[in-house]
Parts: C-alpha cells; structure tokens; sequence
C-alpha cells in the first residue's frame, strides 16, 4: 500500500516528499498510521551526516498514531488502540539492559539498518532512527510501539516519545536535581523546554534559561525559568552573579556544541553536576586541564535518551500531563504538514526554526 513520507536519498541531500510502498506487518510487527510526528534537531544530525543513518531513509524518531494492524504473535496492542512510538527499544539480554540501563542497550538502533519498505521505483528504504515516523503510516518492530496513555491527545503524546522523555530524564535521572537546588539550562528548544519543566517539577529554586535568541525569553519563562540570559562571553559570569558567586548546582546542555559544554561547566558551583544532553560533531573538542578539575570536583556526564526507561516512565510522565505539572504544547512553537518538513529543516540549519510538529 503506497503511503506519502519525508525521504532522506543521501547524506547531505534534502528531504523529498514522495510516495513509498509500505508492506503490511509481519510477524512480531505493527503497522501504525501517525497522528503527529516531532521535528527533532536529531533527525537534523542524521540528514547532515553528524551520526550515521544507513540511506536512502525515512527519518523521524517521536511520534505517535493508531494501530492499523499487528503481525502474528504481537499481543499487547491491537488495531484501533492509540500508541507511543520508541525509537530506542531495549533488547533486554545485552550487558547493558542486565545492568537495567536499558538508554545504553547495545542492539536498540539494530533494526534501522533494515528494509522496511520501498520507493515506488522499487528502491530499498530504511527506517531512520528504527521508526520512520515522518510518514503518513509506518510498520515498525512491535518492541518500538507502546501504548499511549489515557487522557492525553495522540498530537500531544508524539512529544512523549523523545523530547520529553530526554528533557525529563536528564534532570530526574541523570543530574538527580533535589528540592531547592538551582539549576542553568543551555538551549530552549524541545528538549530544553522540557528540561525546564522538569527542572521546576523537581522543586528546583532558581532555574536560569540560556539561549542565543532574546525571543524565547517568554516561552522559556512560562515553562518555568525564572531567569532568563542569552547566550555570550560573559554567560558564566552572568549565572554566578545570579547564584551568590558560587554558581548553580546543575547545568543542562542541550546544545551540543563545544562552547556551551564548557560554558555550562564554568557555570556550575564547586562540586556541582554538568549534564550533556546535546548531540555534538566529532569536531567539537572541549578541553579542561588537569588542576582544574580537581580544584572544582564537579562531575560531567553525558547522557543518553535520559537515562529513561520509556515503558517505565511513561505513566510518570502521563500523570503529570494529567495533572496539569507538565505543558506539552508549550514544547511546539509550529505546527506544520508532512509537505512542511523540508521547510522545517531548513529553518533549523540557519538557525531560525524553533520546534515544529507535524501534523497528519
């Protein structure tokens, strides 16, 4: 069955909106029509060659639709029931999940190297990220569907399935903000804003936004920053000056470039946490001497999907939605088409595109 997607022919190359030849599920395989998809700056990293995706591809990793059919053996969905999309499924038996650091599974991106489908001149596709989700429907491993939770709207939830899983996780899970803590996060896209949310979750007493654009002061404040920078030399400075001179006790990069790891680090107080979340080139190199990180005793972490477990932290996240704490729709500064993408990636490669969600 032909079905409109967003395909990626080569690395570098623009995205084309196309018709492809999508086959019905297999064993152990579920077929889903799409109701949204995220816009990730991830996918943005795939198409420019930043991390690998095997090509020609279909890209797009948060999303969420309706079962339209299940392959033999898949049980726990069925057709017509709402579902989350997981682009990182864990394999459960690899060194990593026996550890229960499921973010870190060595075989979960294994299934994007797959035919999953083809053009309709009969070329072989691959599925971007495992999940293909900028497409009007997909088949996916039954391991990458989870089932969408109650009360939230499918449009809503496809956020579920990266931003807010990152965002949150790097600050409930990886940098562990406590009550009262202060907190700097560098980069208000989908992932910053949703660090700031979870940041003002946790009970955290100070929470700085940093940005190279003074337009998103207001999105960042009402997702819970209560100060506001844009970015520039004196940024750390800056963050002390709002922190007694001592600094804050957690940084979030969310940028992924050199200058922000380091600015992010200079920023937090002595023994405080720095967590990358961004994902940076091989060719952004930051350096940090050996005295100094004795003298500060902070710790730099990295930090992969958030350390989140998605079956795990779903219905964490869902109570929240439920509860009025966390705003998804203040991550979508745009909501488009599937004929909108190409757009999309180009507003973010010259650096103007806030955070879009396509629309099917």
């Amino acid at each position: 069955m032909a079905v409109r997607a967003a395909v990626l022919p080569a690395v570098g190359s623009p995205l084309e909106i196309t018709g492809i030849d999508l086959p019905d599920p297999g064993p152990g395989q579920v077929r889903v029509r799409l109701a949204a998809a995220g816009v990730c700056h991830s996918d943005l990293s795939l198409s420019n060659g930043t991390m690998r995706v095997p090509v020609p591809a279909v890209l797009g990793h948060e999303g969420a639709g309706a079962v339209v059919a299940v392959g033999e053996g898949v049980g726990h969905v069925a057709p017509g029931e709402g579902v989350v999309l997981n682009w990182a499924p864990s394999c459960g038996k690899c060194h990593a999940c026996s550890l229960g650091e499921v973010w870190l599974c060595a075989d979960a991106l294994s299934g994007a190297a797959d035919v999953y489908a083809r053009t309709t001149e009969g070329t072989d596709l691959h599925p971007g990220l495992n999940v293909a989700a900028f497409a009007e429907e997909t088949v996916v491993s039954a391991s990458c569907v989870l089932p969408a939770p109650d009360g939230v709207p499918l449009t809503d939830a496809a956020l579920l399935g990266c931003a807010v899983l990152t965002g949150y996780g790097a600050v409930h899970h990886s940098a562990r903000v406590r009550q009262g803590e202060t907190v700097a996060v560098f980069g208000v896209g989908g992932v910053g804003l949703a660090a700031l949310q979870a940041a003002r979750i946790a009970g955290a007493s100070k929470i700085i936004a940093v940005d190279v654009s003074p337009a998103k002061e207001e999105l960042a404040r009402t997702a819970g920053a209560t100060d506001y920078l844009v970015a520039s030399d004196t940024t750390a400075r800056e963050i002390r000056g709002l922190t007694g001179r001592q600094g804050v006790d957690v940084a979030v990069e969310c940028a992924g470039r050199a200058v922000t790891i380091r600015t992010a680090w200079d920023s937090t107080r002595r023994g405080g946490r720095t967590t990358v979340v961004g994902i940076g080139g091989k060719d952004q190199q930051v350096t940090f001497n050996a005295l100094e990180i004795f003298h500060w005793g902070r710790t730099l972490s990295g930090c992969v999907y958030g350390n989140s477990d998605p079956a795990r932290d779903l219905p964490v996240l869902a109570d929240h939605v439920r509860a009025g704490r966390l705003d998804l729709t203040a991550l979508v500064t745009e909501r488009i088409s599937l004929d909108g993408i190409p757009a999309a990636f180009e507003n973010m490669l010259a650096g103007k595109g806030g955070r879009a969600l396509v629309v099917f």
